[in-house]
């Protein structure tokens, strides 16, 4: 029985474990350094919190929700539904909480992963799977001044649920895909409310409304309709991915549709202008939101989209020189969308490291295996990130091709399985020129390494990827 241990507990995690177990591999344990399960659906609980995939896209194909509240799903209840197809599968009992991984070696001569533990415990197992995603980890700005702010501050991703806005002067450092859902809630609160902008999003209305009890009675009692939705948002959402290309004509519509929503909702010109992108379509997140809009257009808001110089212990400073004394900041600044496993000190065979391997960003056959690190499997992992479509989608490909392969090494007796340089090179050539071909080959966003690498996203639908990891191939992979 081949041990198989799971660093992380969010979707990832939860695909990789109830594809393996359902395969019949059962010598699983999943480490969280937390207290609870749900990666980022755990820790992001800032107001507004949800998703910008509809709900019934945004969860497993083999897990339907029939009781989902309404079609973009907030926070808690993605939560709790990850939680219960946990329970339901019989994972929440291997979950080891309050383990933090450190440290993992690959042995050469027992063919086995020591992995370290921040308690400095060690546990073995034969396959080692990173579900720590790609955005697990909040990133303050670098900017002088950060610590020395005398008021109350903390990131979006660390929300201070002791913090209350009314009557106060408020920061928002950053307008991006977290800030789009809290700005709104904020300013209805806050008696100043100053966002500090870097650069205009393309956003989009939010087809949101909420789902009744005749829907979750349908769904519930005719299965196949809302097998039949999620196919029609599926085959929606491919399409949108190729709008990812500025100069198509589905690029063109969207772009049209963007910019409409903020005609419509900004009749202020100089807001207007402050919220007009400069760059192609596609080229960083596009966003969703009814409220973003009307909340900035609120007497009380204020958007500055001069840069930030310093934070001092009474405000922030822009580059014009202005203070903007505030009592709280908000940081609104995203993730370290770089780290990918560079938080675990990771040794693979003959002694090489990862991030020693991953200096100039980080690459992997598939996304999910990388030469020189036998029986390591990663999800979510390099390049596997979507501008368009829905991450579960991906994840599932990915667990059912990592169990393809634990399932060859059990059937041939294999110790290890490694992908070989060859086979990793020429698709990492393929998808590299596919990627400086996009959109975002030719703009700054967050999805490149400083390099100059693109890291983080897959170009395109989610529909090649599901095919390209359909069937393992072993001449990729050499067995031992």
């Amino acid at each position: 029985m081949t041990r198989i241990g799971i660093i992380g507990s969010g979707f990832g995690a939860i695909a990789v474990a109830v594809e393996l177990k359902r395969a019949g591999h059962t010598d699983l344990r999943l480490w969280e350094r937390s207290d609870d399960l749900g990666g980022v659906w755990r820790d992001n609980t800032y107001p507004g919190a949800g998703c910008d995939v509809p709900s019934p896209l945004y969860s497993f194909s083999f897990e339907p929700n029939s009781q989902w509240t309404r079609r973009y799903a907030l926070q808690k209840e993605i939560h709790a539904y990850i939680r219960s197809v946990a329970d339901k599968h019989g994972v929440s009992p291997l979950v080891r909480f309050g383990a933090e991984v450190v440290a993992a070696a690959w042995d050469d001569d027992a063919a086995q992963w020591s992995v370290t533990f921040a308690d400095q415990t060690v546990e073995t197992v034969d396959v080692l799977v990173s579900a720590v995603g790609q955005l697990s980890r909040p990133r303050l700005p670098d900017i002088e001044g950060v610590e020395s702010f005398g008021g109350t501050s903390f990131h979006s991703a660390e929300w201070d649920h002791s913090f209350d806005a009314t009557g106060q002067r408020v920061a928002v450092v950053g307008a991006g895909a977290s800030a789009v859902q809290f700005i709104p809630h904020l300013a209805k609160d806050a008696a100043e409310l100053v966002v500090f902008q870097r650069s205009a999003n393309y956003l989009m209305p939010k087809p949101d409304k909420p789902y009744t009890a005749f829907h979750r009675g349908l769904f519930k009692a005719l299965p196949f309709s809302q097998r039949l939705e999620r196919g029609g948002i599926w085959t929606i959402m491919e399409q949108f991915a190729r709008g990812l290309d500025a100069t198509s004509k589905v690029g063109r519509v969207n772009k049209a549709i963007a910019m409409r929503h903020l005609h419509r909702q900004v009749t202020d010109p100089t807001l207007r202008a402050k919220l007009t992108p400069d760059y192609p379509i596609g080229c960083k997140r596009i966003l969703f939101s009814n409220e973003f809009y009307p909340a900035l257009a609120q007497p009380n808001v204020d958007v500055v989209t001069r840069g930030i110089t310093r934070v001092t212990p009474t405000g922030v400073v822009d580059d014009a020189g202005v203070e903007h004394e505030v009592d709280a900041i908000v940081y609104g600044t995203g993730f370290d969308s770089q780290d990918f496993l560079e938080s675990i000190d990771i040794t693979g065979a003959n002694g090489q490291k990862l991030a020693t391997q991953w200096t100039d960003g980080a690459h992997a056959y598939l996304g999910m295996y990388v030469p020189g690190f036998p029986n390591l499997f990663v999800t979510y992992g390099p390049n596997t990130n979507l501008g368009g479509g829905s991450i579960i989608y991906m994840l599932e490909a990915q667990a059912r091709h990592m169990r393809q392969a634990v399932d060859r090494l059990e059937a041939g007796s294999y110790r290890s399985v490694a992908v070989t340089e060859e086979a990793e090179q020429a698709y990492d050539r393929e998808l590299t020129q596919k990627l400086d071909d996009s959109v975002w080959g030719s703009c700054d966003n967050w999805y490149r390494h400083p390099s100059g690498r693109i890291t983080s996203n897959w170009p395109g639908a989610t529909l090649p990827f599901a095919k390209a990891t359909k069937v393992l191939d072993p001449d990729a992979f050499t067995w031992a």
